[in-house]
């Protein structure tokens, strides 16, 4: 079984295409051969959709390291491209997670592992990445557990 969101990928191409959007189809194509090299790679077939979200949610962070850098630089030119390109990558994401729900997730997380102080960290964080993945900042999440673990 093939990975919905892989599909989901190669249909909007082919649509982008079709409707001759290339800058939609750049993007598009950039998920996919980003996608096309994990597997290259690993030497497997990407057929799970968290696989596929760990590689989108990695380009979503270039974009906006890269975005950040250009507003810095006073590109505006190339921040807009990689404002757009982040538009196009949210498009398939799952929706973003509330903060009431990241803290109701990480409070979960910490009473399910138990997690008393900073040196349990990494159970928390090895339980809700996978349940979080794309849908919100983990490095915010990192800094949320942190100050709860310190409380």
């Amino acid at each position: 079984m093939a990975s919905a969101l892989k599909e989901q990928l190669t249909a909007e191409m082919k649509a982008c295409m079709k409707a001759k959007d290339k800058a939609r189809l750049g993007v598009v194509r950039a998920l996919l051969a980003a996608i096309k090299q994990v597997e290259i790679d690993n030497q497997t077939t990407l057929e799970d959709d968290a696989e596929v979200l760990a590689i989108l949610d990695k380009a979503m962070k270039q974009r906006k390291d890269s975005h950040q850098q250009y507003v810095d630089a006073e590109r505006s030119d190339l921040a807009e491209q990689e404002a757009y390109e982040m538009s196009v990558i949210q498009d398939f994401m799952p929706q973003a997670l509330t903060e009431d729900e990241i803290s109701a997730l990480i409070d979960e997380a910490m009473a399910e592992t138990g997690a008393a102080s900073m040196q349990d960290m990494g159970k928390v964080m090895g339980l809700l990445k996978p349940k979080m993945q794309g849908r919100a900042d983990m490095g915010e999440v990192s800094k949320l557990i942190k100050a709860k673990l310190s409380a």
